[in-house]
């Protein structure tokens, strides 16, 4: 005799699905960490989606920082790109391209 199963609810399979995923275990481990936090911090929700994942997320002012660096660099690179640039060119001046087909003839050999 088959025995009748009654269909599975869609709150038993959304919770299976997040236990899955591993969702469950990041909430649990994020809020065991807030309740055993001995300062308290004045907005937990900011303290969940800081240190949710295990990953902390950077400081609006730490990206700010990160930013400004970036652009930084982006400069310096636009700069040494036109530099190098120039240097190719001026050493074409004294170094032309060897001829197509022509053999090349190593350094020092006249």
């Amino acid at each position: 005799m088959a025995s009748f199963r009654a269909p599975e609810s869609k709150r038993e399979q959304f919770r299976r699905y997040l236990e899955k995923s591993g969702v469950l275990d990041s909430l649990t481990s994020v809020l065991v960490a807030l309740y055993e936090e001995p300062d308290k911090p004045d907005n937990a929700l900011d303290y969940i989606k800081l240190h949710l994942g295990g990953l902390v997320c950077a400081e609006p002012t730490d990206t700010e920082v990160l930013q400004t660096e970036l652009a930084d660099l982006q400069q310096k690179f636009n700069l040494l790109m036109e530099e190098n640039k120039e240097l190719r060119n001026k050493l074409l001046q004294y170094e032309p391209l060897p001829e197509e087909g022509a053999p090349q003839q190593p350094e020092g050999v006249v």
